[in-house]
């Protein structure tokens, strides 16, 4: 599974860095910024969660 970001559509909410705060995450700019996109096993249910949580739909997996 692979984590992707429209950086057109992503509104910068952070619903994703508070599911997901080890793969995803908000630079100063609020830009979004996926630190794994690879999740590893373990974070795979909150990966979904977050990006089925997107208000922008912005995220998409690829598996």
């Amino acid at each position: 599974m692979r984590v992707k970001v429209d950086p057109l559509a992503c509104e910068a909410n952070g619903v994703c860095v508070g599911l997901a705060p080890e793969v995803f995450d908000l630079d100063d700019e609020d830009r979004l910024h996926i630190l794994q996109p690879v999740p590893s096993a373990d974070q795979v249910d909150r990966v979904r969660h977050a990006v089925r949580s997107c208000p922008k739909a912005a995220l998409t997996l690829e598996e």
